[in-house]
């Protein structure tokens, strides 16, 4: 009798628990609220692939006091290890 009181217990409580409502994570959503806050690059596309910047791209590198933009890791290491070979003249 007593482990049918136990079994029921343990029932109801995790029945209980999964029934709460998930709480809701409200997610903040970045906004450039003005055309300063945007980057401007030295350079209109990847010198390495040749895509269009973009003034969200978190790929950066700097290389005498000239930001650059690229679309991916990979091509702004590939910037990175020859920048003289990239940068336009």
């Amino acid at each position: 009798m007593k482990s049918k009181i136990i079994l029921t217990t343990l029932l109801s409580v995790s029945l209980m628990a999964c029934a709460q409502e998930t709480p809701k994570v409200k997610h903040k959503k970045k906004s450039v609220s003005s055309t300063s806050d945007k980057v401007r690059f030295a350079n209109a596309e990847d010198p390495i692939c040749h895509m269009k910047t973009e003034a969200d791209m978190k790929d950066t590198a700097v290389y005498k006091n000239k930001t650059y933009g690229f679309c991916s890791t990979y091509c702004k290491d590939e910037f990175k290890k020859h920048p003289e070979k990239y940068v336009q003249k």
